[in-house]
């Protein structure tokens, strides 16, 4: 049985995080709708989260249902030096904004979206008590997609 054209977009996604090459070593977790475990993996991780694809435009003949949805990624990093956690947090970034970008990749995803468009990432800081902060971040990610009907 074949995906819904929104589980497509949500699929090819996470197929192109999958992917990147991280100039971090080691590289980060990649995860996809999983509950963020206590612990923060060396590298980072970066977590897909399906997000909510909105009101659909209704176009008509044939009936088709045009999405904007909006996916995020969330990029967490933890260390106890400060300058290490921002500078893994910043390489995280750069190596997700160079994978996502329009002009030097596909921004159909493998032609499972008309667009893929990333965001400006919206960051915190979490101190935990007795553990190192943790700083993380949501890149949103506007999935263009056109379904058959409004479940996708």
């Amino acid at each position: 049985m074949a995906d819904s054209a929104r589980e497509a977009a949500l699929k090819a996604l996470k197929a192109r995080l999958d992917v990147i090459a991280w100039t971090g070593a080691p590289a980060p977790a990649v995860r996809r709708n999983e509950p963020e475990k206590t612990a923060v993996p060396t590298g980072g991780l970066i977590a897909l989260r399906d997000g909510d694809p909105g009101e659909p435009e209704v176009l008509l003949s044939p009936p088709a249902y045009a999405y904007r949805h909006r996916a995020e990624i969330a990029v967490i990093v933890q260390h106890r030096d400060a300058a290490v956690r921002d500078a893994l947090f910043d390489a995280l970034l750069r190596d997700l904004g160079a994978a996502l970008d329009p002009e030097s990749g596909d921004p159909t995803l493998g032609g499972a979206v008309e667009m893929a468009t990333s965001m400006a990432p919206e960051p915190l800081a979490e101190p935990i008590e007795g553990a190192p902060t943790i700083k993380a971040g949501l890149v949103p990610v506007i999935l263009d997609y056109t379904a058959p009907s409004p479940l996708g």
